[in-house]
């Protein structure tokens, strides 16, 4: 190692094997099947269950979770797959806290909601271990659908145009299908390779053929895909990362968090990422997290997640905020950063305090500086090349209610999309939803 690098504290193998091996093992490790029945026996199976309404994809919950204390998990399996062809990622990563778990009506009369996101995993994984596929295609329509980007919205849209009897040309920039669940989510939400797993186990559905490393605007270009297919689906997430803007951002070991992650994600042997004593991740998302929790897990020392608003304005639920509290990660509110300080890498971070006011953000005048000898910026992507012809909104592709965009052959969904709000299971939807519509479209 560099005298620089060791001067700069940024080291590799910062902890035993034993160590890694427990900080990246399972954060919610599977029920067995008598755990499930125990959890599954809370369920008051509500008419009007709340907990439907509040899945983006809609499953039905409570019939799932019956399907489950009758001793049928495969069937329960289906009922949630019929609706969110990822239902074991997304029972995994679902902030279930914030979302089915939250309106659960025992979360309202005793603060303990039923586990429907562990039941759900239970479910889907019995049924994915049987190696079983439980959908079948329709006749061949002769139609050809490319669909750019096999994230959660791509590859949810490639399965059920499949199930349609489409044929399905996927793409996707990477040398590895998955998107952000194979490299954007935190190592101990998603092990033993689960999300590679997941892809292949959905793509037995025949019908749709994988293309990798093919990037939009380069290997691939739009007018060209709408002459070779039927329809065009886009679910190509954000490939930009948004800068801080600060003069002295370009220093050594300022990185972007999403790069982190992917990295660490891919990594063979945790001990040889290199990660500092100091850590200071920037944002107040779900990526910030994921990066401090992670920096932490790795051997960092002191790990600060700094977030320019309130706490109560942060994108990372209350549950993931504190998580992060559990593993050692200091969160700040209400500061921003103002500059990056060091002599070819970075030593500090300067931040000045913030507060609300009617004009919005303001600073206060005071700043306060946290040493860093590693800084990731996690404060949300951006849209690149976004294909010229298509009407945009803010700063996504303006899509209807049902995916399609200004163009009526270009579909869209997930993250590149706008209206949607950076979860896996809403892009799932709006992959599924936007199939429906090619499929109505194309058939008449």
């Amino acid at each position: 190692m560099s005298h620089s690098h060791s001067e700069s504290g940024i080291a590799t193998h910062r902890l035993s094997a034993e160590a890694y091996h427990q900080n990246f093992s399972d954060l919610h490790p599977a029920l067995d099947g008598h755990e499930a029945l125990v959890a599954a026996d809370r369920c008051y199976f509500c008419y009007d269950a709340p907990c439907i309404t509040a899945c983006p994809t809609d499953i039905d919950i409570p019939l799932f979770i019956r399907q489950i204390a009758t001793g049928t998990a495969d069937a329960a399996a289906k009922t949630i797959l019929t609706q969110n062809i990822l239902g074991g990622m997304c029972a995994r990563v679902c902030p279930t806290e914030t979302l089915c778990e939250e309106a659960c009506v025992r979360e309202a009369a005793e603060g303990k909601p039923v586990e429907i996101g562990r039941l759900q995993r239970y479910a889907t994984d019995s049924l994915m271990d049987t190696g079983t596929h439980p959908f079948k295609r329709a006749a061949e329509t002769g139609k050809t659908i490319a669909v750019i980007g096999a994230g959660p919205a791509g590859l949810a849209c490639a399965h059920r145009l499949a199930m349609h009897g489409h044929n399905v040309s996927l793409f996707d920039a990477q040398q590895k299908a998955g998107g952000l669940n194979e490299f954007g989510i935190a190592a101990y939400k998603s092990t033993n390779d689960f999300a590679a797993a997941e892809v292949d186990w959905l793509l037995q559905i025949g019908g749709i053929q994988l293309h990798l490393g093919q990037r939009l605007g380069q290997e691939l270009q739009l007018p060209q895909l709408l002459e070779d297919h039927d329809a065009v689906f886009l679910g190509m997430g954000l490939g930009g990362v948004n800068a801080l803007g600060l003069p002295s951002e370009q220093i050594d070991n300022v990185e972007n968090a999403v790069e982190f992650i992917h990295e660490l994600r891919q990594s063979e042997n945790l001990a040889a990422l290199e990660i500092g004593r100091n850590i200071v991740v920037i944002g107040g998302g779900m990526t910030a997290v994921d990066a401090s929790v992670q920096a932490k897990l790795l051997g960092a020392e002191h790990v600060h997640l700094v977030y320019r608003r309130g706490r109560a304005q942060m994108n990372a639920s209350l549950y993931e905020q504190d998580l992060a509290a559990t593993k050692g990660v200091n969160i700040i509110a209400n500061a921003e950063p103002v500059a990056v300080h060091g002599n070819g890498a970075v030593r500090e971070v300067e931040f000045a305090y913030t507060r609300s006011s009617e004009k919005g953000l303001e600073r206060t005048g005071e700043t306060f500086r946290l040493a860093a000898d590693q800084v990731f910026k996690a404060i949300g992507q951006t849209l690149h090349d976004a294909p010229a012809d298509l009407t945009l909104e803010g700063r996504k592709i303006a899509v209807s209610q049902n995916g399609q965009t200004s163009h009526p052959k270009v579909w869209a969904g997930g993250d590149c999309a706008a209206g949607g709000d950076d979860l896996t299971v809403t892009a799932v939807a709006q992959g599924r939803d936007a199939a429906e519509s090619i499929h109505q479209t194309l058939m008449g």
